[in-house]
């Protein structure tokens, strides 16, 4: 048995390091960069060379104590140093494992009294095997790859170390976690420690003997095609030698001959098909394991699967077509026929094209609100035509390649939605529908509105070019058909390309209609009760019209109604009593409470709040301009959630207010003692526009005088600070709104006049339209009383008596 000398605390430098453990009989190479560490190695080099290494507990602390520091290290000589800029380099041999029992100071470096651990080493046979299968297996080791100096490697590979050192060296070569080794390090049985040691340096052979093999595949792989592509190429020269080459009709497999006829069947355009035979020679010539092979294959898939001379049969039968929408499609009586004009044209072209080489053609494009039929009267349009319908939705697109396809030299890269539309097709010329081209998005990755100019420019896209396919195709015969709900977001240049078609909102009786006549049997068929032949009585769907929905389109309609049928349903397949005609008793059973008054909001006559007339994506809406003055010092407070303009229109109401304060029997000063708060209802909901302006200015001068504002009376228009009332737009959408709202009259401009041709005959019929030039115009009819005489008494008397002249 040997005994370790055991030596008395002693007093050294203690130095802290990261990332690293220090064993005893190790060389080992030490970076030191912070302060304290460069001081207490330049001390105890110029001084007896000794300190002591301890392990941080956390690599992230910078200046540690003893309670960051593990608890055994070892006590090391510095043979070697090196000093750099900011930082010293050392070599140190480390002596023995040692304990830290106090830090004595810390400046300027850490100073400490640290005890060395004595070893109880008894070398046993079973140490000296243990010993040997280390050194065996760390030779192992190093000719699988493992990286260690060389000299440390000579000394372990020759025999000569004892086992203490040996194990100890061999830990400090292992590439496992801090943690792993600092337990390695405190490890004090020498047999134990080499057990663990063993164990891990098992791992890391079996890693390496894993990694060798890999490379050996990988090396035998390449080897195996560099020498196939080596004989094929001595083969191709043999071959021209001897003029034995396979000529332009011949191909060497059977892949290759069926992409032959494909080619020749696809009536490719010239251009076209030498690119497609091209690509096919490349395939022919190529490695069959070379990756790039299933991209060309993919490529002349897309190539041969692209009608390039299929077409459906242009017939444009205009009884048929105008029998086809009428029979699909009730109401929008001015959309179908600007359809049929549009077809009409169409015919004549076809006619006239061998005269004068045909007409471009031109691009529709179908603006309203949700659920009037723009998509469905699309479909109808491919139905008339006799061609093949496609459907495309750009909503939310912000990626050009989704429009013109990705290159080739991305993975996975596919052509645009355009290409794909047409292969889907099979013929190069159907209806093709593209759906929200309102919503289409911009960002770094492109613009996709500008990618389809090219693609709906009747001069640009007979030559159209998809960036996945790179030869140009022929949109020319595509009829083009675009749908949206506002104008406002599509970019100019793509709108000039478009022959706008405006779809209004249904009035209740053509949602009656509708209803009755397509979305009940729809639902009826839907739900499986077809043979049951139930009928809905008309008050019934009145009642559901009316006091179930408010919305410009069907789409909330055709909801309810399918809930009925639902409930309905439910009552048949359960063996009860169901009815055989629906009345308003079950459609109130069926749908529960009202959720919609058929009547406007406002019950009464109120002042300071008026009715005005907006325009949204999903219609024409009514909203409520309210004005509530108090005690202040002429501030005006806007809320409602108001865009600029609509800010801007409520400023100038406010000022034409002031100017004409004598008109309106007010006094002069009456805004120096009042603050005007101007509220817009629904603050979730964002408000803008200019056509707020009479509105906000009759709720202003009711307020101000404390005269009621007519709760049957609508409005809409821009005020300038003249008082003229300006020409807006949306009036047909805001007045079939406002018909939904159970208004009596609306007061609109006088510039607006001509648009009166084109509103529903229910409308027309069921509302007083005035059309006003001035702001006096507007009040006459909107006010209770007109001229201002002495003011009754309302909840406005308080303060809006102080401002009436006398």
């Amino acid at each position: 048995m040997q005994k370790l000398q055991k030596d008395t605390a002693r007093r050294v430098p203690i130095v802290p390091v990261r990332g690293t453990v220090v064993f005893p009989h190790t060389d080992t190479l030490v970076s030191f960069g912070r302060a304290k560490s460069i001081a207490a190695v330049n001390s105890a080099f110029q001084e007896d060379r000794v300190v002591a290494i301890f392990t941080q507990k956390d690599s992230r602390t910078e200046d540690p104590g003893k309670e960051d520091l593990f608890e055994v290290g070892t006590i090391a000589t510095i043979t070697q140093m090196m000093s750099t800029d900011g930082e010293i380099h050392a070599l140190i041999r480390g002596q023995a494992r040692i304990s830290l029992l106090e830090i004595l100071t810390e400046e300027p470096f850490l100073v400490g009294k640290v005890e060395e651990i004595p070893e109880e080493i008894e070398v046993t046979p079973e140490i000296s095997v243990l010993a040997k299968n280390l050194q065996e297996l760390f030779k192992k080791s190093i000719n699988l790859g493992k990286q260690a100096e060389i000299m440390t490697v000579m000394k372990l590979v020759s025999g000569g170390v004892e086992p203490v050192e040996m194990v100890d060296q061999v830990a400090s070569l292992l590439e496992v976690k801090q943690n792993e080794k600092q337990k390695l390090l405190e490890e004090l049985n020498l047999k134990t420690r080499l057990d663990k040691v063993s164990e891990l340096l098992v791992k890391e052979v079996n890693a390496l003997e894993v990694e060798r093999t890999i490379s050996s595949k990988t090396q035998k792989r390449f080897e195996d095609q560099m020498k196939k592509a080596m004989l094929r190429e001595k083969k191709r020269t043999i071959e021209e030698e001897l003029g034995e080459m396979a000529d332009e009709g011949e191909l060497t497999n059977e892949e290759a001959k069926e992409y032959k006829n494909k080619i020749k069947e696809a009536g490719m355009p010239l251009e076209v098909r030498n690119r497609a035979e091209k690509e096919l020679k490349r395939l022919v010539s190529m490695s069959p394991n070379n990756p790039e092979g299933a991209y060309i294959r993919n490529y002349l898939d897309w190539l041969c699967d692209m009608p390039w001379s299929k077409v459906s049969p242009n017939n444009v039968a205009m009884k048929k077509a105008a029998k086809i929408l009428e029979d699909e499609h009730f109401g929008i009586d001015k959309a179908k026929e600007r359809i049929l004009e549009f077809m009409a044209v169409m015919k004549i072209k076809k006619a006239a094209k061998i005269k004068d080489g045909g007409a471009h053609p031109t691009i529709l494009c179908f603006i309203g609100p949700p659920g009037v039929g723009k998509t469905s009267i699309g479909r109808s349009i491919a139905k008339a035509l006799n061609r093949k319908f496609v459907r495309v939705s750009l909503g939310g697109i912000r990626d050009e390649a989704e429009i013109r396809g990705h290159r080739r030299t991305y993975v996975g890269a596919l052509p645009g939605r355009i290409v794909q539309g047409i292969k889907d097709a099979g013929t190069k010329n159907p209806v093709f529908m593209l759906d929200e081209i309102d919503k289409i998005g911009v960002d770094f990755r492109g613009d996709p509105s500008s990618a389809l100019l090219e693609a709906l420019d009747p001069e640009q896209n007979k030559e159209f070019s998809d960036h996945y396919l790179e030869v140009p195709f022929d949109l020319s015969e595509v009829m083009f058909i675009c749908t949206g709900n506002v104008l406002d977001t599509i970019p100019g240049p793509l709108k000039d390309r478009m022959e706008v078609i405006t779809f209004p909102g249904y009035t209740e009786v053509e949602k009656f209609q509708i209803a009755k006549k397509f979305l009940w049997p729809k639902q009826l068929k839907a739900t499986g009760l077809e043979d049951k032949k139930i009928e809905i009585e008309d008050a019934g769907l009145k009642e559901v019209i009316g006091s179930y929905t408010r919305e410009a389109g069907v789409r909330n309609l055709e909801r309810n109604l399918a809930s009925v049928c639902r409930k309905v349903a439910r009552l048949v397949a359960e063996g009860k009593k169901y009815p055989k005609k629906v009345e308003v008793s079950n459609i109130r059973k069926f749908l529960g409470s009202h959720r919609f008054s058929s009547q406007i909001a406002e019950k009464k006559d109120e002042v300071g709040v008026s009715t005005g007339l907006s325009v949204t994506p999903f219609g024409g809406e009514i909203l409520f301009i309210e004005v509530s003055l108090m005690p202040g010092k002429g501030k005006l407070t806007l809320t409602g959630q108001l865009g600029d303009v609509m800010r801007e229109s409520a400023k100038a109401a406010f000022t034409w207010t002031r100017s004409h304060y004598y008109e309106l029997g007010l006094k002069p000063n009456f805004s120096e003692n009042i603050d005007i708060h101007i509220h817009v209802p629904e603050g979730a909901v964002p408000k803008d526009g200019p056509s707020a302006g009479v509105s906000i200015t009759t709720a202003l001068v009711s307020a101000l005088t404390g005269v009621p504002v007519k709760r049957d009376v609508g409005m809409t228009g821009e005020v300038t600070l003249r008082g003229h009332v300006l020409e807006i737009g949306g009036l047909k959408e805001k007045s079939i709104a406002g018909h939904r709202a159970g208004l009596k009259t609306i007061i609109a401009p006088k510039e607006n006049k001509k648009d009166l041709d084109e509103f529903p005959e229910a409308v027309k019929k069921d509302i007083k339209f005035v059309f006003a030039e001035e702001v006096e115009d507007v009040l006459k009819v909107a006010l209770s009383e007109w001229p201002l005489k002495v003011r009754k008494e309302t909840k406005f008397t308080s303060i809006s008596s102080t401002l009436v002249a006398n």
